[in-house]
């Protein structure tokens, strides 16, 4: 016996059917769009930080109880090719040893901050209670720009880079002229004191920065690794107001061993 199917039964199962192929369908779309977003996520650039890494020394940072004056790692005349032994001394034994005598009496007034290095508290000036904040920035970054500027010369110093740092360099600014003008340039514009710096910046670049007064690059996440001091106190005694040749005459002694040992310092750590 035949029995023959109503309008309604068939039109139920046609729109039953038509349901079912989209389903199948849909689910087939849905698995291919996932495979596709999982192959196409973006590539998100390698940043940097300075908060993990020692910037005064390969090891620490610097004490803050209390803070110390650094012995030169030479001796005062040492660096006649750039730097007179008058200048030196009075730049260390004076310059200097202000810094850390100023920081030491402003440290005095909130003994927990002794807790804290020279860096993290440069690092996180909101942090300092304001009415020290400003002694602080100016004698803790001149002491610790100081402290990395002595290791930086060497009398043994000078000539072209070599290893790491060159091929950096080479990369970065085209040729060690190139960067050796850009550098001094940036240099003789710095307007009044201040310091000039390569630093490594938050996207893991070689950049040539300055900075006011005795401001440290790590205030603004930047990792030094080499600079020179344009205060008139580090050679107004034998180069009077002329900037431009303490600038080029600095060169003869920069410590590259140093500086290469900076930069690779950044490197393993930044590898980790």
């Amino acid at each position: 016996m035949i029995v023959k199917k109503t309008w309604r039964q068939k039109s139920i199962l046609f729109l039953t059917g038509f349901f079912l192929i989209s389903l199948l369908f849909a689910c087939q779309t849905a698995s291919i769009n996932e495979s596709s977003t999982s192959t196409a996520t973006p590539v998100t650039e390698k940043t940097f930080s300075t908060q993990s890494f020692a910037v005064a020394y390969p090891d620490r940072e610097l004490t803050t109880s209390p803070a110390r004056l650094p012995e030169l790692p030479y001796a005062a005349n040492a660096l006649e090719k750039a730097i007179d032994a008058e200048t030196m001394k009075l730049h260390h034994d004076r310059h200097h040893a202000a810094y850390v005598k100023n920081l030491n009496a402003a440290l005095q007034k909130y003994p927990e901050l002794q807790n804290k290095s020279v860096e993290a508290m440069l690092r996180d000036l909101n942090s300092v209670p304001e009415d020290i904040r400003e002694t602080v920035r100016n004698n803790g970054g001149g002491h610790l720009n100081h402290t990395i500027f002595w290791q930086i010369m060497s009398p043994n110093g000078g000539g072209e880079p070599t290893g790491e740092i060159a091929q950096q360099i080479n990369q970065t600014f085209g040729s060690f002229d190139a960067f050796k003008k850009q550098f001094n340039q940036a240099g003789g514009d710095r307007f009044g004191s201040g310091w000039v710096w390569l630093v490594r910046n938050p996207q893991n670049q070689l950049q040539i920065v300055t900075t006011p007064n005795q401001d440290s690059p790590i205030m603004d996440s930047l990792y030094p690794i080499m600079g020179n001091d344009v205060w008139e106190h580090a050679y107004y005694l034998r180069y009077q107001n002329q900037r431009a040749e303490y600038l080029n005459n600095w060169w003869n002694v920069v410590n590259w061993s140093e500086i290469n040992r900076r930069i690779q310092a950044v490197s393993q750590q930044d590898d980790t």
